[in-house]
């Protein structure tokens, strides 16, 4: 077996997109011109960030990776000074991002870094409550700000009032002005987004091992059940739906939702009465903030939002209504998830023997409860809600600069743009303006997108390795096992195989959320994808998103290639009590629609019972 994957400066270009690395930054690329940079590079394990990103980058979306990549690193590295962990490098590779963990090198580091982690990340534990709640006062300012942020066309002549108040500054200057605001409005959306969030996840793996100190061998499935019951705002679009829904069974709509109509349609027709009318007010009220929830991970400007497309969460509404009238409980079993949290935490407790050992269990588990909605939380307010408002307003950048004659379409072409190519391009359109003659973007700029077309396209059909370079001994980074799932035997395992050809029924994966269940497979490759699901059906995917949660009614579990035990699908599904397993690596490639699996959410296990018929 293999002890090591490709070195990351050995991947081949893919035919026909040579030149492809001027579309993202220049230090995203593996590169040799360093050797010290280049060493360290090839001593690294890259694995391929698929949680985040199941597609290839467009460039101008690359601007979160950055953002993240920015503001985790320096949380754990220069803020909280994280014990055994700096931050996480990242590259790009044919349009896929890999990362990396960078770990503290020598035991004596990470021992002068303990006593000052204890001090900065008490103090936010200590005063939680009161920290987060600014913290959402602080979220809320820049989605204000964001919301109150319009780019229209330069004007022919400035408005009288620029000199009759001797305002003293033009539009093309406020153009790019707003366009510097924009950008810095996300930047600083995620330096907000990672306050909290390596707090929050340092909780959950601080429990577990205060908890395998007294417990050797517990499983993490049993842990990750003393958390569970939460209440989060990432669950509140969910829980929209289901309101909506029991509003229009009481109302008696039940008819007029089974029409086959669009949600324009449908709206009309509800315009019509007054029982309609009222649920349409109430319908208004859901939609503002709780149907900024992305249909995806909120990372691509594909992932559209409810808002962007009422037909997603009316055709949620539907299915609901016939679960209620078919007598089906909906919606999260919070009740019985707090009570058999509190059953197990109490069992295990009663078990422990001397008191500084109950002490610190207590203490771990308090605050792993007291963190954990955060994990959660933070995602409603930025991947879905700022995410939403903020491709919209690209989205008005992009029309000014197809009217302009810089694009063909502003909807599909601006992506193609580095936000830092955006802001030439504001540039060329502003001082031309100004000047009175023609810019060069239209005939600069819809050849360079045309050939970036091509190029992701190419990208798309390419399957990126699911890792790069050497495998350290051990791998210690908190975050890379408990939110990608990446351990040294999940290592092993990308080593090992299958071979090309060799047929497996067996996958094993991370446990994700508890139960044993068998189930006709449904892959799902996209959102587009959710009408097929049927009932009872076990959903495989990639990863999935909390706007997912509406189709939970009809699976009886999920599988999904990517993450960890406390990543998202992983704590979404089980305040669903959805059995799942998470981080299979390849479920989606090795399961076909149709076969007949079962899947252990407790051990990680998934088998092939019976293939599907051709």
């Amino acid at each position: 077996m293999a002890t090591r994957f490709m070195d990351p400066h050995d991947v081949p270009t893919i035919p026909g997109t040579e030149g492809w690395e001027t579309m993202y930054p220049y230090q995203y690329q593996f590169s040799k011109d360093d050797p010290e940079r280049s060493a360290f590079e090839s001593s690294q394990i890259w694995f391929y960030d698929g949680l985040h990103y199941p597609e290839p980058h467009y460039p101008f979306d690359l601007i979160w990776d950055e953002a993240w990549s920015l503001a985790l690193s320096q949380y754990n590295t220069r803020h909280f000074m994280v014990p055994p962990a700096l931050g996480i490098a990242h590259r790009i590779v044919n349009g896929y991002v890999y990362i990396s963990p960078v770990g503290v090198p020598t035991m004596e580091e990470i021992e002068k870094r303990v006593p000052l982690f204890v001090e900065r990340a008490g103090y936010y534990y200590e005063n939680w409550d009161r920290l987060y709640e600014n913290w959402k006062k602080k979220m809320t300012a820049v989605l204000e700000q964001l919301e109150a942020t319009t780019f229209t066309d330069l004007p022919e002549m400035e408005d009288i009032r620029i000199i009759r108040d001797g305002v003293g500054k033009g539009s093309g200057y406020e153009m790019l002005k707003k366009y510097d605001e924009l950008i810095n409005l996300g930047l600083l959306c995620w330096q907000h987004h990672f306050e909290f969030l390596n707090l929050a996840y340092a909780a959950q793996v601080t429990f577990f091992n205060t908890a395998d100190q007294i417990f050797p061998g517990i499983p993490i499935s049993t842990l990750v059940k003393m958390s569970a019951g939460m209440e989060a705002l990432l669950f509140r679009p969910d829980a929209e739906l289901i309101s909506l829904s029991k509003l229009a069974v009481s109302a008696g709509l039940e008819d007029v939702f089974a029409k086959p109509l669009k949600a324009e349609q449908l709206m009309a027709e509800l315009e019509k009465i007054p029982v309609g009318k009222e649920w349409l007010s109430q319908l208004h009220k859901s939609r503002y903030p709780w149907f900024y929830i992305s249909t995806g991970t909120g990372w691509y400007h594909t992932h559209i939002s409810w808002n962007d497309n009422l037909n997603i969460p009316f055709d949620a509404i539907r299915t609901n209504i016939k679960a209620l009238k078919a007598g089906k409980e909906i919606g999260r079993p919070t009740e019985s998830l707090l009570k058999e949290r509190d059953r197990i935490a109490e069992e295990y407790r009663g078990l422990i023997r001397s008191d500084d050992d109950r002490a610190a269990f207590d203490q771990a588990l308090s605050v792993a409860r007291l963190a954990l909605p955060y994990a959660e939380d933070h995602t409603f307010y930025v991947e879905h809600w700022f995410h939403s408002l903020f491709w919209g307003k690209i989205r008005q950048v992009g029309k000014v600069l197809e009217n302009a004659g810089f694009m063909e379409n502003a909807d599909t072409d601006i992506w193609y743009l580095k936000r830092d190519e955006i802001k030439q391009a504001i540039w060329d359109y502003t001082t031309a303006w100004a000047t009175g003659i023609k810019p060069r973007g239209p005939s600069y700029w819809p050849k360079q997108i045309a050939r970036r077309k091509e190029i992701y396209q190419k990208f798309k059909e390419w399957t990126p390795p699911p890792a790069l370079g050497t495998p350290p001994e051990v791998v210690t980074e908190p975050f890379t096992i408990v939110m990608w799932g990446v351990t040294g035997d999940v290592l092993k395992g990308w080593l090992a195989g299958p071979e090309e050809g060799e047929v497996s029924n067996e996958i094993q994966g991370s446990p994700g959320s508890s139960g044993v269940v068998e189930g006709k497979a449904r892959v799902l490759m996209s959102v587009e994808e959710l009408a097929d699901l049927q009932e009872g059906e076990i959903l495989v995917a990639r990863t999935t998103s909390p706007s997912w949660a509406p189709s939970f009614v009809k699976i009886a579990g999920a599988v999904t290639d990517v993450g960890g035990p406390m990543c998202h699908a992983a704590i979404v599904c089980r305040e669903y009590g959805l059995p799942t397993v998470v981080g299979t690596g390849k479920g989606t490639q090795r399961i076909k629609t149709g076969d007949l699996i079962r899947i252990d959410g407790d051990t990680g296990k998934v088998v092939i019972l019976e293939r599907a018929k051709a």
